[in-house]
């Protein structure tokens, strides 16, 4: 296989070449490192595609170690859905769930090791004075005025910092690197900083927390990862990986791979937005079915199927992009076309009374898909009162409309063919109810009536509806790029309306969740209740003041 072959790309290039090379003796080893301080979103779904993927296809295994580094933001509620929503996709980590806060010894013996060796330092700067210290793109940085502290000096205050000797910001410990470096990432940057909190796994037990750059270069070191695949951003932070593990007693040096991130239209993707959206309650939490969170894309009816097939076809690059919003689309509707099961249900109903119908109420058949005859039939009932779509019927129909109209015939799905005589309206003129008759010798399938109606609509007997509350979604923001300095000005307004339904009875009755209504969408169970909208039959959103969507 060539590198331009489907399903080939740069990272699995050279994850080929390197175990033909043969200096994978163990095999491939990967890591999904995410920090519990939210809720996992799109974005991260193709870096666990990405590394749980690789893995799988050389035969390898990967690692879901979590990135607890800092108590002041992360709490065990994310890093059980985070737990969640990894295996939702459908990856096993197995006996391989780890966390940073298991390496804390060894993180502290390691900085212990930098000190000793004139590598690190601590440094008694407040943290504005160190930002300021640090220079710009353009000008170098300036060393510490505590840069020559002795060793033992350094020894002491660490020790000290670690007994919980000082108040948060009083010290921190800094590598020893270059301060007059064009990356600035080099510039003498920060290794631990005093926290005096508790953490969520290891209690009272430290004061001190090391930061990422020092932590996950050393677990993935300890691991024995033999591919460190992360993000662009993380580019320019490869020199201070190399230099951490560079010079300390490891031997083992995983090389660090950067590929795209994913950029998707109409969401934002940064965490801080994330929880400012939560926070400011312009969605009712983490999981609601408007966030691009894994959670809320499950709780929208979204299967994991099409999002690893969403993230296959995003790929794997070197370049960031932004993906459209159709793609995803896309994805979620061709799986569910040929899994969701059919039914029907009116959201905007108006009553319709079949009035040469008499007796008991007939009951009717219907497949639940029209291509997995597996899935079996469910029963329709058909009698004298009935309900359609207000969209459905017209007084004035505009031209080339093939629905309903007064005096004209259409055909119920998997029913009869129907006459509408007379309209009844309120006193506002509005339409309330239709009186129409059927045609006995028109049913579906056994048609010998020569009659040709306009259209065939969809429609739930009186006696086989089931109220359910609808909630119909839309996207959270107008805009393909929304104004991230203000959130709540790209909102868009409509992203959720609410409406009572009526819903086949037989729906409600299965224990299937996904479904599609029939010429209205696909729709999930919620776990409150009711039926979200996943994703419309075709793509016929008009974003507002961002245009189509």
């Amino acid at each position: 296989m060539t590198e331009n072959e489907p399903g080939r790309d740069f990272i699995r290039t050279r994850i080929a070449d390197d175990l033909a090379a043969g200096s994978l003796e163990g095999g491939v080893v990967t890591r999904f490192p995410p920090e519990p301080n939210g809720f996992l979103h799109i974005g991260h779904a193709k870096s666990i595609c990405l590394n749980f993927g690789v893995a799988q296809e050389f035969g390898g295994v990967t690692y879901l170690r979590f990135d607890d580094t800092n108590p002041l933001k992360e709490d065990n509620s994310f890093v059980e859905a985070i737990e969640a929503d990894v295996r939702w996709l459908g990856f096993d980590f197995g006996d391989r769930l780890t966390y940073a806060s298991d390496y804390f010894d060894h993180l502290f013996r390691f900085a212990v090791e930098l000190i000793e060796g004139g590598n690190a330092y601590v440094c008694s700067l407040n943290q504005e004075e160190i930002r300021a210290s640090r220079g710009t793109l353009t000008e170098p940085g300036t060393n510490s005025p505590y840069r020559d502290r002795s060793v033992e000096e350094s020894l002491a205050l660490f020790q000290a910092m670690r007994a919980g000797e000082f108040a948060d910001g009083e010290h921190v410990l800094r590598a020893k690197i270059d301060m007059a470096s064009p990356n600035i990432n080099l510039r003498d940057p920060v290794l631990y900083r005093i926290r005096n909190v508790a953490h969520q796994r290891t209690g009272d037990a430290w004061h001190i927390y090391p930061t990422y750059d020092f932590t996950h270069c050393i677990c993935d070191a300890l691991e024995g990862i033999t591919h460190s695949l992360c993000t662009l951003e993380f580019e320019d932070h490869r020199p201070l990986y190399d230099w951490v593990i560079g010079n300390l007693s490891i031997n083992h040096h995983p090389p660090q791979i950067e590929f795209s991130r994913l950029g998707l239209e109409y969401t934002v993707m940064s965490k801080r937005l994330l929880h400012t959206l939560v926070e400011d309650k312009h969605v009712d939490g983490w999981d609601d079915p408007r966030m691009p969170t894994l959670a809320g894309l499950r709780r929208l009816g979204v299967r994991p199927e099409a999002l690893r097939e969403f993230c296959s076809r995003v790929g794997v690059t070197k370049q960031d992009n932004t993906v459209e919003y159709e793609l995803l689309e896309f994805c979620v509707r061709s799986d569910l076309e040929d899994n969701a099961p059919r039914g029907m249900a009116v959201l905007d109903p108006i009553k319709v009374t079949i009035t040469n119908f008499a007796g008991d109420d007939e009951i009717l058949t219907a497949a639940w898909h029209p291509k997995q005859p597996e899935l079996g039939e469910r029963a329709l009932r058909f009698g004298r009162s009935l309900f359609i779509e207000r969209e459905d019927f017209a007084l004035e129909p505009p031209p080339k409309f093939k629905r309903l109209t007064k005096g004209g015939l259409v055909r119920l799905r998997y029913g009869y063919i129907i006459r509408c005589d007379e309209v009844v309206t309120d006193d506002a003129g509005r339409v309330v109810e239709l009186l129409c008759e059927y045609e006995p010798s028109s049913k579906s399938g056994e048609d010998t009536s020569g009659l040709k109606p306009k259209g065939v609509i969809h429609w739930v007997a009186e006696s086989n509806a089931s109220e359910q509350k609808i909630r119909l979604y839309e996207r959270l923001f107008l805009q393909p790029k929304p104004d991230t300095s203000d959130l709540s000005a790209s909102l868009n307004p409509q992203s959720l309306s609410e409406r009572a339904g009526l819903v086949e009875q037989a729906i409600v009755d299965s224990d299937m969740k996904h479904f599609q209504f029939e010429r209205q969408g696909y729709f999930a169970r919620d776990p409150d209740g009711g039926f979200n909208r996943t994703v419309t039959l075709r793509d016929s959103w008009k974003g507002g003041k961002g245009g189509k969507g």
